[in-house]
């Protein structure tokens, strides 16, 4: 798999699914714990659609973290050198490098999952001028108050179920996640500390051009944030950059991971469509 490294000396893993002809290109940022193999049923729609898809394993996760930690699976999820800085700054280089290979003249997409999409404002904020969308699934308004840093899955505990219940009403995607060697359980809290964890709050940048497009997804029943976040959320982009495009869909019955949910395809044909009405070549 092609790797790139950043700059504390750690080799990012990334892989990409290109199409001829793009519409577009998708950024993928996936969530605290996982890595970008659970994202493909996504990719292939997104595929099937005429976009092509670039994701990587972030700063400790994935075949990243597996190489980064000598393949001891027990600290997978572990940042190493940099904490949150670099894996903020491993996601803007991976633009660079998408920028690279893909050139300026297809439009460039970010998708960023739960804390890939902590990681997405922050790198958009950076970057106003480098992505022609931005796409939010299981976010929060990162100010205090607002996300969830307690007991995720009190709600939906249930007799001989996982620690992963609150992610999906599927039990068979918690028990997979489980299951999964490049996976884990620790919180992001549990994998960050505290203080590198407060890094991560921001507010959208005023500098964002009001003309880039963005939507939120969410379940309904996402314990992190839910729809009353990321409602504050949205509002606060249309305060402060003035978006005359932004977008929220809520997905009654869903948890956190709407991409994996029982609506699953629903929810990607919802985003699909939405990027075709931006993207689509006639």
């Amino acid at each position: 798999m092609p790797t790139f490294t950043d700059a504390w000396g750690v080799r990012i893993h990334y892989e990409h699914w290109r199409v001829p002809e793009p519409s577009a290109v998708v950024q993928l940022a996936h969530g605290i714990g996982e890595h970008r193999a659970r994202y493909a049923a996504l990719i292939e729609a997104l595929n099937a659609a005429g976009y092509s898809v670039w994701a990587d394993d972030h700063r400790g996760h994935g075949e990243t973290g597996f190489e980064q930690h000598g393949g001891d699976l027990d600290r997978m999820g572990r940042p190493g050198p940099g904490g949150m800085r670099a894996a903020i700054a491993g996601v803007e280089r991976f633009g660079d490098v998408i920028r690279e290979t893909e050139g300026d003249d297809v439009p460039l997409v970010i998708l960023g999952h739960s804390w890939g999409s902590y990681l997405t404002q922050h790198v958009v904020n950076r970057n106003p001028d480098r992505y022609d969308a931005v796409v939010l699934s299981g976010s929060s308004w990162l100010q205090l108050g607002w996300t969830n840093t307690g007991d995720l899955n009190k709600r939906f505990q249930r007799p001989g179920g996982t620690s992963m219940e609150w992610i999906c009403s599927d039990p068979a995607v918690c028990e997979a996640f489980e299951a999964d060697p490049y996976t884990t359980t620790r919180t992001l809290q549990q994998l960050f500390g505290w203080p590198e964890s407060f890094r991560l709050m921001t507010r959208p940048s005023k500098r964002i051009p009001s003309e880039l497009p963005l939507l939120i997804m969410v379940g309904a029943d996402d314990p992190i944030g839910g729809e009353r976040s990321c409602l504050a959320l949205l509002k606060d982009y249309e305060r402060r950059a003035h978006l005359v495009d932004a977008t929220l869909i809520v997905y009654e019955g869903a948890r956190h991971e709407i991409f994996n949910e029982l609506r699953q395809e629903e929810v990607r044909a919802d985003l699909v469509r939405w990027l075709d009405e931006r993207f689509a070549v006639d």
